[in-house]
């Protein structure tokens, strides 16, 4: 994953999850471990959409919307897959054969929300290498449609974060995908503090033809 994606991933889980607004790039660097010149290149993309506002000695998350559909939209999961394979068994065993990974798309929502929104077929995880073997002998490698992707994890990812579900569902194809990002957005709506972050409702997105309702994730897509 890109250092940037990092940086977003990170002021987002700022935002949602410790709903902590005010940040400073510093901070960012040294949690981090990248240079300030790679954080400040986030943080002007972003002052730039009018998501953040800069202020003396640090900035303030004004529309955490804003970037979440930014990351999502240039968010390449098949370039963090790094291995991919097929388990003829169901997912739910697939998930307890796992080792020590991090769970993504649906396998993440089901374990941060404790429950799902649609049957899923597909299991994504995070893993470094050393976990990548042991999935390796457990799923040996085969020519068959794979169900089982493995995504590199960086060093930055300690947990699954909200933000980081919603750009990899965002960009994942199976059509029950929008399911689970419907359920994402109501659980942003619920979680999400309206005096801090300027609300871009999800149910009034505009698609660019003009269209007015909710982009659907087939939408999106087209």
């Amino acid at each position: 994953m890109k250092k940037i994606e990092q940086v977003f991933r990170e002021i987002l889980h700022q935002a949602i999850e410790k709903k902590n607004f005010r940040l400073t790039q510093m901070e960012l660097s040294e949690k981090l471990g990248f240079s300030l010149s790679t954080i400040n290149l986030a943080v002007k993309k972003l002052e730039k959409m009018n998501s953040i506002k800069i202020e003396k000695m640090s900035f303030k998350i004004i529309d955490v919307k804003k970037i979440l559909y930014y990351w999502a939209s240039f968010r390449n999961l098949e370039k963090d897959i790094i291995y991919k394979t097929r388990a003829e068994m169901p997912v739910r065993e697939i998930e307890k054969l796992m080792p020590n990974i991090i769970y993504g798309g649906y396998s993440g929502y089901k374990f941060k929300f404790k429950k799902v929104e649609a049957d899923y077929s597909e299991v994504y995880v995070y893993a470094d290498e050393n976990e990548l073997e042991i999935i390796k002998k457990r799923f040996p490698a085969n020519n068959k449609n794979p169900n089982l992707f493995i995504l590199k994890k960086d060093e930055n990812m300690k947990e699954m974060s909200l933000g980081q579900i919603f750009a990899d569902l965002w960009n994942l194809k199976q059509w029950y995908a929008s399911d689970f990002l419907k359920g994402l957005e109501e659980a942003f709506l619920r979680k999400e503090n309206l005096q801090e972050v300027r609300a871009l409702p999800f149910t009034n997105q505009k698609k660019a033809s003009g269209k007015e309702g909710r982009m659907t994730f087939r939408e999106k897509n087209e």
